[in-house]
């Protein structure tokens, strides 16, 4: 069996959201073991898969990336669309645009811990498209 379909997500603030209830909400019924596959259609946002209990470990990130990715560097040349584009760019291709999750007894097999995280790295990137692709028996 295979289901693609796309989703989309309300516009978001800046930062690093846990979306994993909104995902499952919109995830049809899935199989008994398989894989669920999300792809961001975007260049300035990401997915990541992280701590989905303490707030703080999202204000870290954060943090961090701004840290490590600053906005008005002057090695940036791409700055037609603001000083966030730029680091939003390097910042998406760094943590990246897909999460695959593993399916067993039709849900997500996450870890305790573990949560979808929209990493929103534009100051008003709008509404995100996801690309959701099930795999599976």
């Amino acid at each position: 069996m295979m289901k693609q379909f796309e989703i989309t997500l309300s516009p978001y603030l800046r930062g690093y959201h846990l979306i994993t209830s909104e995902i499952q909400r919109q995830l049809p019924e899935l199989p008994k073991a398989g894989l669920v596959h999300l792809l961001i259609k975007h260049t300035s946002a990401a997915l990541s898969l992280n701590e989905n209990a303490d707030p703080s470990v999202r204000d870290d990130f954060e943090s961090f990336m701004n840290k490590l990715v600053p906005e008005n560097d002057p090695v940036f040349t791409h700055v037609l669309e603001g000083s966030d584009d730029m680091p939003a760019h390097l910042k998406s291709s760094l943590l990246g645009a897909n999460l695959t999750i593993p399916v067993t007894n039709g849900r997500l097999n996450l870890g305790t811990w573990q949560g979808i995280y929209l990493c929103e790295f534009r100051n008003r990137g709008g509404s995100r498209k996801i690309v959701v692709t099930i795999m599976g028996e």
